[in-house]
């Protein structure tokens, strides 16, 4: 079984833009130095050279976070710079972002969220959604399954924006996901050689853990350790050479997440399983439930 160990940070910062008016910079990866690529709200007035103030007295008292737009690419994202006073900017976003939860979600994000919206393997800080499969493990679960000699890896998918970009194209072969930052470790490479030498399968907890795994995979099916970045959009016709089995949330309609199923089950199959679990009363999306497909 293997598992996707990435972490979720409060990547989202709210502030008050020059001039006085609300904004929001969703950082989604580090550009270089203290530079972020972002998604910034209201974007008809953040122009590039504007400024945003993220300083919150109440929640850090002290500390200063203000960012620069220094640029504008093709997608619509900006480059922000960010700088700060009285701790790092990695100091700074920690202690004055916010968890960026699920827009259908409709609250504020609290202090909770900070580990209720993790995954119990999560280690590696880089994630702006958690790899949802990874929420239906617990401690005496992970024990369960050890006890029955399943063995356990991780590896890491920082999850992007690009993930849940949903699908416009009328040719799904155009449809484009964002490059994601991902590590395959020599242990965990190892451990999934010796699984299929030994005539195992190897399982993939969720969508992320599937595009890492397949996205490091030579012809063979053996899984390379290495560090790299994957804009791999898994459709209908893939051949699966990594991962035997996959546990999977249920996800939304025109998303890449779903197309990445139907590619692994079929697409009717999965049709089915979807009606299946909507006559049934399954919950659907980041909190909800899960299906096994072997």
């Amino acid at each position: 079984m293997v598992a996707n160990d990435s972490r979720v940070f409060p990547a989202r910062l709210l502030g008050r833009r020059t001039g006085g008016g609300r904004a929001e910079c969703l950082l989604l990866q580090p550009a270089s130095g203290d530079d972020w690529w972002a998604l910034v709200n209201p974007g008809q007035r953040l122009p590039i050279g504007a400024t945003i103030d993220f300083t919150d007295p109440e929640r850090a008292q002290g500390l200063t976070l203000r960012g620069a737009i220094q640029s504008r690419d093709s997608e619509g994202r900006r480059c922000v710079r960010l700088a700060s006073t009285g701790a790092s900017v990695a100091e700074a976003i920690d202690r004055l972002g916010h968890i960026p939860l699920p827009p259908y979600i409709r609250r504020p994000d609290s202090a909770e969220d900070r580990e209720r919206y993790q995954t119990m393997f999560a280690r590696e800080t880089g994630s702006i959604a958690a790899p949802t499969a990874g929420l239906h493990f617990d401690a005496a679960l992970t024990t369960a399954l050890a006890a029955k000699g399943i063995g356990q890896a991780t590896v890491t998918l920082h999850v992007g924006y690009g993930t849940f970009k949903p699908v416009k194209v009328n040719d799904i072969a155009d449809h484009r996901v964002d490059a994601e930052r991902f590590v395959v470790s020599e242990t965990a490479a190892s451990q999934m050689a010796s699984t299929r030498a030994a005539g195992g399968r190897v399982v993939a907890v969720g969508t992320t853990t599937t595009r890492a795994l397949e996205s490091a995979a030579r012809a063979t099916g053996q899984v390379r350790a290495g560090t790299g970045a994957t804009d791999l959009c898994i459709l209908p016709g893939h051949t699966f050479r990594a991962v035997d089995r996959l546990l999977t949330n249920f996800h939304l309609p025109k998303s890449s997440l779903l197309l990445l199923v139907s590619a692994f089950a079929g697409r009717e199959l999965v049709l089915d399983a979807y009606r299946d679990a909507i006559s049934r009363g399954f919950s659907f999306y980041s909190y909800g439930d899960a299906m096994l497909i072997r």
